[in-house]
């Protein structure tokens, strides 16, 4: 199929873009395309205009803020795999990047893309409610900000405000001595989006006593959430007597999460796999800041 017809512009401000939001109702902002595109061509968007942020100054940079890693909105998918700031700070961010499509689409995808798309098994938004991100957004001359885990709310369903484009997110640096992470999924064909998927990372102090735990699922609900997960972990004692404590953690967590059913997966087989990649990313994530221990 061919797209309906639509008109096409490309501000060079953030403001222009929210200035056309504001005055076509249905407009639709195109960045990497990679969402858009299909959905133009099977006519499942028809907008009256396609604005294109592509060349506003800013938005394709990745930058050190002190205490966070700031990507914006523009910036590819591939540029941020190769990344030397996301490989050093967000090492989760590296590792889920490897999952996201393929190399091809890696290269014309961004990161804001994927957030603002909001498919509930897609790898960054799981990794941004893992890592606690912040999203901010130019709207009417003004800057608004998100924390990941209220953004997201249902399948392809944001909190952004409709004359709203979002411009950088933002990405705490760990705080701790030690830190790990573990990242795992299950798809039909390697690069499908994942039937479930889990993200984990962990900072521990300079005793080995972990600080920090934040794991998250996606894939499984209509929106990657946190699973609160409140255990003990001393890593200097080694890690054998962790695995039942942290499986009844885990399966508890889930009870409280309404995993959907469709055609490519039962809610049951969801719920037993989402249980068995959040223990593998966890477990992961530990033996990480044990082998930097020993």
């Amino acid at each position: 199929m061919k797209s309906a017809s639509f008109d096409y512009i490309r501000p060079d401000t953030l403001d222009a873009v929210c200035a056309c939001l504001a005055s076509h109702p249905d407009a639709r902002i195109i960045a990497g395309g990679q969402s858009l595109v299909p959905m133009l061509a099977m006519r499942l968007a028809r907008p009256s205009l396609v604005i294109d942020i592509a060349h506003i100054d800013g938005l394709s940079a990745i930058r050190d803020d002190d205490s966070a890693v700031v990507i914006g909105a523009m910036v590819r998918q591939a540029k941020a795999l190769s990344d030397l700031l996301v490989a050093t700070h967000l090492p989760l961010l590296a590792k889920a990047l490897t999952h996201v499509g393929h190399p091809p689409t890696r290269a014309r995808g961004t990161v804001g893309g994927s957030l603002v798309h909001a498919d509930p098994s897609a790898e960054i938004p799981l990794v941004a409610v893992t890592l606690g991100a912040s999203l901010r957004m130019r709207d009417a001359g003004e800057d608004v900000e998100f924390h990941a885990e209220e953004f997201f709310i249902g399948p392809m369903l944001t909190m952004t405000p409709p004359t709203a484009c979002l411009f950088e997110i933002s990405f705490a640096k760990p705080t701790c001595a030690y830190v790990g992470t573990g990242f795992h999924e299950v798809a039909a064909r390697r690069s499908d989006y994942a039937l479930a998927a889990a993200a984990a990372h962990i900072e521990a102090d300079d005793a080995g006593v972990v600080q920090d735990l934040r794991l998250a699922i996606g894939g499984i609900s209509d929106f990657p959430q946190r699973l609160p997960i409140d255990i003990h972990i001393d890593l200097s004692a080694g890690m054998a007597d962790l695995g039942t404590s942290l499986t009844t953690a885990i399966d508890a967590a889930l009870d409280d999460v309404d995993i959907v059913e469709d055609m490519h997966a039962s809610a049951s087989y969801r719920r037993r796999v989402a249980a068995e990649l959040a223990r593998r990313a966890v477990d992961d994530a530990l033996r990480e800041i044990a082998q930097d221990l020993s």
